[in-house]
C-alpha cells in the first residue's frame, strides 16, 4: 500500500483506525510479505508513553530475523505524514508510540457533541438476538438473586441493542409441573385453615404471607366453595416417613377433592405471581417483550415433536420404564430422563422443545441467562440441541452468581421458602432503584456479590453510584448557570484553548466509549461499562476541582463547557443501558 492511500482523516473519526491504516502503510514497504499480520493498538497506562502503543514490531522480528527495535525503527521512517499525529517514538523492546496533535485530542469532543445519545451506538449488525433471563419459577415473590439476573439481563440486552443488534427479551414462565402444584396445594391449606379446618401444615410447602393473602382472597371470592373437611384431606394421605412424598399426597387429595376447582386455584395463584413478578420488574425498570410460557409446549405438542425428534434420530433409549436421553455421548456426566416411568415429561424435555421452539422464531443467537446452580445444565442443553440437529454454537449461557446482603457489616440472612428471604422490592424499597440497578453491575456476574446496604444508601463518594450520578448533576449545575443562548455555542467551540493533561486525559476517556461499548456487548459484560462510568466520573471530577469551567476568558469558558457538555452526554448514554437515572441537582 503507498503512502497516498492513506486518507486525511475526518475530525472526530476513529483514531484508532487511523493509526492502523498508517502502520499498514509501512508494513507494506517494511514488509510486503506480511501484510496480513494483526495491528494491535492498546493505551498505554503511563500519559507519558503517548496515546496509543502498537507491538508490531516484535510480531515481525522473528520473521524479519531483525531485532525488534530495528523493525520499529523502519516502520517509524515509513509511516505517512498525518495531520493528527504529533510523533511516533520507539520505546523499549520495540513498542511504537504514538502521540496525537492536541487538536487530534480534543477533536472527540464535536464528535460526542454532534452524535448526541447516539455516540457509541454501533452500526446494525442485522443479527437477530434472543436474550432470556429471570425467568424465575412464579411461586413466590422475586428476590435479591432474581434482582441480580434481571439488573445483568436487562444491562446486557440494552448494551447489545446500542451495539447494533436487534434484540428481543424475553421471559421464560414455569408455569407447568410439580412447584406450580406445590404453590397452589399450599395456597389451598391455607384457604382451609382460613375457613377454619385445622391441618398439619406439610414444612416443606410454601411458607410466606402471600400464600396467606392468596387464601384471603380466594376466601374473600369464593366463600365456603373449596372447602373440604379436615378429616376427609386426611383420609387421602397416607403415613410416609418422606416429605415430597407427603406433599405430593396432598397435591393429589387436592386434585380428587376439588374436582374442576382444583384448575381454578392453580390459575389464581398463577395469575397472582405473574402479575406481582411483572409489576415488581416493571417497577425496576426491567421490561419483556414476550412472556413465554412452558404450558404452551405441552398444549402444542412441542414437548412431544422434540422427544419424538430425539428418538427418532437414535438419542434415546428405555431403561426401568422411563426414556433416556444420552446425554454422556454429548459431554454431560450422566445420562439424563425425558419422560418418567409414569409417562410424565421432565423438565429436561420442555428446556429442550423451548430452545427449539426459538430457533424456529429465526433467532441467530440465542443468549440465556441462568442461576449459578445451573452450571451442570449447559452441556445437557447443548447436547441435546446438537442431537436434534441444531447448532450449539448458537446458544450462549451466561451465569449469574448468588447475592449476600451486608447491614452494619454483618450478613443479612436469607432463605427461599421459609419466606424469610428478602425480596427485590423490599431492597428496591430501601436503597432505591439505581442503586440496586448499579450495585449489581460492581461485579462480573460470574462473581459472587456483596451487596453493602449503608454503602449504597449513604450520599459520599464512596458510594459508587452517587459519585457517577453527582459528576452528571455537576455539569447540569454549571450548564444551569449559562446566559441565554450561550450553550448553543458550545457545540462549535474551538477546543485549541484545552491543553492541560486533565483536558486531555478527559477527552481520551471519551473517546474510548465507542469500544468499551463494542468490546462489552461482546464479551456479554455490562459490569465493563460500570466500571467505565466510574473511571469517567473520577476524571471529570478530578478536571473540575482542578480547573474553573466559568471562567472570564470567552475562548476557554466556551471550551471548557464543551468539554463537560461532551462528558455529561457521555455519562447520560451509559447511566441509561445500565437503567440508572441521570439526576440533574443532587
Amino acid at each position: 500500500m503507498p503512502s497516498s492511500a492513506v486518507k486525511n482523516p475526518v475530525p472526530g473519526a476513529d483514531i484508532r483506525h487511523h493509526l492502523t491504516q498508517l502502520l499498514r502503510a509501512a508494513l507494506a514497504s517494511v514488509a510486503p510479505q506480511q501484510l496480513d499480520t494483526e495491528i494491535i493498538l492498546e493505551r498505554p497506562k503511563q500519559a507519558s508513553h503517548g496515546d496509543f502503543a502498537s507491538n508490531l514490531a516484535l510480531q515481525l522480528a522473528r520473521s524479519l530475523k531483525t531485532s525488534p527495535r530495528q523493525v520499529a525503527e523502519r516502520l517509524v521512517r515509513e509511516l505517512p505524514p498525518s495531520p493528527l499525529v504529533a510523533s511516533a517514538e520507539i520505546a523499549g523492546a520495540g513498542f511504537i508510540n504514538f502521540t496525537l496533535t492536541p487538536a487530534a485530542r480534543t477533536a472527540i469532543i464535536h464528535a460526542v457533541l454532534a452524535a448526541g445519545e447516539n455516540f457509541g451506538r454501533g452500526a446494525r449488525k442485522h443479527r437477530r438476538l434472543q436474550v432470556e433471563f429471570v425467568s424465575a419459577n412464579p411461586t413466590g415473590p422475586l428476590h435479591v438473586g432474581h434482582g441480580r439476573g434481571a439488573a445483568y439481563g436487562a444491562s446486557l440486552s440494552s448494551l447489545l441493542e446500542f451495539s447494533g443488534f436487534a434484540v428481543e427479551r424475553e421471559y421464560y414462565v414455569n408455569d407447568a409441573g410439580r412447584q406450580m402444584d406445590i404453590l397452589a396445594v399450599s395456597t389451598w391449606l391455607r384457604y382451609l385453615e382460613r375457613c377454619g379446618e385445622r391441618l398439619p401444615f406439610p414444612p416443606n410447602a410454601y411458607q410466606g404471607d402471600y400464600v396467606i393473602e392468596m387464601a384471603e382472597q380466594i376466601a374473600v371470592a369464593h366463600g365456603t366453595t373449596y372447602l373440604h373437611p379436615a378429616a376427609a384431606v386426611l383420609a387421602c394421605i397416607p403415613e410416609s416417613g418422606d416429605p415430597d412424598a407427603r406433599l405430593d399426597a396432598f397435591i393429589v387429595a387436592a386434585k380428587d377433592l376439588l374436582g374442576d376447582g382444583w384448575h381454578y386455584i392453580h390459575q389464581h395463584v398463577l395469575n397472582e405471581q405473574i402479575t406481582d413478578c411483572r409489576a415488581d420488574l416493571e417497577g425496576f425498570g426491567v421490561h419483556f417483550d414476550v412472556w413465554f410460557s412452558e404450558r404452551s409446549l405441552y398444549d402444542t405438542g412441542k414437548v412431544a415433536q422434540a422427544v419424538a425428534l430425539l428418538q427418532a434420530g437414535g438419542h434415546l433409549y428405555e431403561q426401568d420404564g422411563a426414556l433416556w436421553f444420552r446425554s454422556t455421548a454429548f459431554g454431560d456426566e450422566k445420562d439424563r430422563v425425558v419422560r418418567r416411568d409414569n409417562g410424565i415429561y421432565t423438565y429436561f424435555a420442555s428446556d429442550i422443545a423451548y430452545h427449539l421452539n426459538k430457533f424456529e422464531r429465526g433467532f441467530d443467537i440465542l443468549v440465556d441467562v441462568w442461576g449459578a446452580d445451573h452450571h451442570g445444565y449447559i452441556s445437557r442443553v447443548k447436547g441435546a440441541l446438537a442431537a436434534a440437529g441444531a447448532d450449539p454454537r448458537r446458544l450462549d449461557v451466561t451465569l449469574v452468581q448468588f447475592v449476600s446482603l451486608f447491614r452494619d457489616g454483618e450478613k443479612v440472612s436469607m432463605s427461599t421458602r421459609s419466606g424469610e428471604y428478602v425480596t427485590l422490592r423490599e431492597l428496591r424499597n430501601e436503597v432505591g432503584n439505581d442503586a440496586c440497578r448499579f450495585f449489581y453491575m460492581l461485579r462480573k456476574c460470574d462473581q459472587a456479590l456483596d451487596f453493602d446496604l449503608d454503602l449504597a444508601k449513604s450520599q459520599s463518594n464512596d458510594n459508587p453510584v452517587y459519585y457517577v450520578q453527582y459528576a452528571h448533576a455537576r455539569i447540569c449545575s454549571v450548564l444551569a448557570q449559562l446566559a441565554e443562548g450561550e450553550a448553543d455555542a458550545v457545540a462549535t467551540a474551538e477546543l485549541a484553548p484545552l491543553t492541560h493533561e486533565r483536558e486531555y486525559a478527559l477527552c481520551q476517556r471519551l473517546a474510548e466509549f465507542p469500544e468499551l461499548i463494542q468490546n462489552a456487548a461482546r464479551d456479554y459484560a455490562p459490569h465493563a461499562l460500570a466500571f467505565y462510568l466510574k473511571d469517567l466520573a473520577a476524571d471529570f471530577h478530578g478536571w473540575y476541582n482542578a480547573e474553573r469551567v466559568l471562567v472570564d476568558d470567552s475562548a476557554t469558558r466556551q471550551a471548557r463547557l464543551a468539554l463537560a457538555l461532551a462528558t455529561r452526554q457521555v455519562l447520560r448514554n451509559g447511566l441509561s443501558l445500565l437503567g440508572v437515572s441521570q439526576p440533574v441537582s443532587m
